[in-house]
């Protein structure tokens, strides 16, 4: 057994060891040893294996909260914003043990708002009709689902912290934190869904950590982080698996690791596509402003109305461009900037956080040679931990003990990407998209889709996405259909593994009030299929860690929700036609004219099964995500010219 100094960052012993694949769970966990001390006036952690070793007593562990002084002044009331932090660390802090931080940040901790969302139903003139539309009042899309909202009580430093980290990682030396994010909970300063002020909020607290920045006790005398190593992580899910990634993006020193878990990469991609308006699956009506009205939470709740005001006006629902407004939240142009090593998750049914963010960002970081490890799991918008226990603490904690202690663990050596089938077996590899994938070209032709172009004849449909639903719309493909184009090979002879980002090639003109094209890539053969959300397992609950009054440190597993059903849309991809040559800037459409149309899918996983038939559907409005104008716009697609491409693996 190896044991670490007071500061792990001086004169750290490393022992090679396998890598941690997997950690044992115990229905009943032992009472926690007493950590030892090593020689010399300090406490030290506890290391065998490779890992730190759960030597740290939870229900002994100290609480602290401080405010921390900003670089921003949001709210523009002449003083910087402060943000509030909760930790939690082993007791033996307090006689020199120096400690790592994994620090949540959230604009959750404090509660939610209801917030009427945008009306979707446009006029002739492509405005919202000024009366016989009601707007939907409800909490946004970017919530993390397994977490309830945060009771006044929990911003006491006595209250349990919700989820895993504290259980299990405080025990094996780590001091764990919540953050209240701008404007919310005990922090002041304005909300922003995502822009600078927010992330610089977030950045504060590994600021204050290295000793960069002021923070205050709540009697207001100065607080330091002494028992600080100055090395921190940030994780969460959602909203909080976004602020790790924006953080990261500046470069800030002394953040060593993230893990976003269903993270945005850039907001963009979360509330528009390719010049169009287009919401988050489930959310329709929700955008940027609508998100930060929710979330703000703090004790002033009128002075950052103007703000918001210009929130509204700012993110532009008449065009859905690329702006400035944009840039701001784009974490993907400062990927070159990332030190910290990234652990991603996503799931390939998250209609919420689009694949793209993750696909996104895994390029990039690539690019620029981040240390990264990618997990892809056939749920939604959900947390990996109670569909894979075992596993993903073993990993998470692989991953921690070797970026933050810099333990010799083969952390780096392990495997770099895992992927979960369709059977919910998990399969390794070196990169995603998988080593060997090539494009295949399918070509939309009157018989169907071919690798050969067939006849050139103009094909058209009306559309009528405003009252119904794609996944009607893509039913049954054979039968003629007057409100799409429909486009399917003959059974496949053999499985086809789509892995990466399907684009589309079209020639295709428009006619009438609808400004979209949608393309879905739609797997048809009846199977059993995995869908978003998760159900929870009925056996016992697991333990996983340490409890204390009020958090058991126990879990119930969670199992994949299941569909059976005659087809699927694996994926989706939106462009609207003013924006064909640029995102940032509209181009005159003339109607009924004939233009090149390129565009991208959300990147999938997904093997279609031999006997199944691959299809292509197109339509316009899409009615749960893109804008709806009026019924009626004609769309006509050239065939043999026009196509779909696919990244296709072994």
């Amino acid at each position: 057994m190896a044991r670490l100094p007071a500061s792990p960052r001086t004169g750290v012993l490393r022992r090679a060891a396998a890598p941690v694949l997997a950690l044992c769970l115990l229905g009943v966990l032992p009472a926690p040893a007493a950590a030892r001390v090593a020689p010399g006036p300090a406490p030290s952690l506890s290391v065998a294996n490779g890992r730190t070793e759960p030597v740290f007593s939870r229900a002994d562990a100290v609480s602290q909260l401080v405010d921390i002084e900003t670089e921003a002044d949001s709210d523009e009331d002449g003083r910087r914003d402060t943000v509030r932090m909760r930790i939690l660390r082993p007791k033996e802090t307090g006689d020199g043990l120096k400690v790592a931080t994994i620090i949540e940040a959230s604009p959750y901790w404090g509660g939610g708002n209801e917030v009427p969302f945008h009306p979707v139903d446009l006029a002739e003139d492509g405005l919202p009709p000024t009366r016989g539309t009601a707007a939907e009042s409800r909490l946004p899309g970017l919530v993390d689902p397994s977490a309830s909202a945060a009771s006044p009580a929990q911003s006491e430093r006595s209250a349990p912290f919700p989820g895993y980290n504290d259980n299990y990682f405080l025990p094996r030396g780590y001091a764990v934190a919540q953050l209240d994010s701008v404007g919310t909970g005990g922090s002041t300063g304005c909300p922003s869904s995502g822009g600078r002020a927010e992330t610089l909020g977030a950045k504060a607290a590994v600021d204050w950590l290295n000793g960069r920045a002021r923070g205050w006790d709540p009697d207001g005398r100065p607080s330091r982080a002494s028992w600080s190593t100055g090395d921190a992580a940030m994780m969460g899910i959602s909203y909080n698996g976004t602020l790790p990634t924006a953080v990261a993006a500046t470069g800030v020193e002394g953040l060593k690791a993230i893990v976003p878990i269903s993270g945005i990469s850039s907001w963009y991609d979360y509330y528009r596509a390719n010049g169009g308006v287009v919401a988050p699956g489930g959310y329709q009506g929700e955008d940027a402003d609508i998100l930060a009205k929710s979330v703000y939470s703090r004790a002033d709740r009128e002075i950052c109305r103007p703000v918001l005001d210009r929130l509204t006006a700012e993110q532009d629902r008449r065009t859905g461009d690329w702006s400035r407004f944009w840039a701001e939240r784009d974490y993907l142009k400062d990927a070159r900037r990332i030190r910290a090593a990234v652990f991603a998750v996503h799931g390939g049914n998250d209609w919420n956080v689009k694949t793209q963010h993750v696909g996104r960002l895994w390029e990039a970081l690539g690019k620029h040679e981040v240390p990264r490890r990618l997990w892809l799991h056939q749920a939604g918008h959900n947390n990996p931990m109670p569909l894979r226990m075992e596993e993903w603490l073993g990993q998470l904690h692989q991953w921690f003990d070797h970026w933050l202690y810099d333990l010799d663990n083969g952390a780096p050596e392990a495997a770099r990407v895992e992927v979960e089938q369709a059977d919910f077996s998990w399969r390794r590899q070196s990169d995603w998209p998988a080593r060997g994938t090539h494009d295949l070209t399918l070509r939309l032709n009157p018989a169907g889709l071919g690798a050969r172009p067939g006849p050139a004849v103009e094909h058209s449909l009306s559309d009528a996405g405003r009252t119904v639903r794609a996944e009607a719309l893509v039913a049954d493909p054979g039968a003629a259909h007057p409100n799409r184009l429909a486009y399917t090979t003959g059974p496949l002879t053999e499985e086809l593994r789509v892995n990466g980002v399907p684009r589309v090639s079209l020639r295709s003109s428009l006619d009438g009030a609808s400004p979209y094209v949608t393309a879905l890539l739609v797997d048809y053969g009846r199977d059993t299929r995995a869908v978003a959300g998760t159900v929870p397992d009925a056996s016992a609950p697991v333990c996983y860690g340490q409890g204390v009054p009020g958090d058991t440190g126990c879990a119930h597993r969670t199992r994949h929700r299941t569909e059976t059903a005659d087809f699927k849309i694996v994926s989706r991809g939106w462009l609207d036609v003013r924006n064909r040559r640029s995102a940032a800037r509209e181009s005159r459409v003339e109607e009924g004219r004939e233009y090149r149309l390129r565009f991208g899918m959300q990147p999938q996983e997904y093997v279609f099964k031999k006997g199944h038939r691959l299809g292509v559907v197109l339509i316009s409005t899409d009615h749960d995500y893109t804008l709806r104008h009026p019924a009626g716009t004609r769309l006509t697609v050239r065939t043999g010219v026009s196509g779909v491409t696919l990244p296709v693996a072994p």
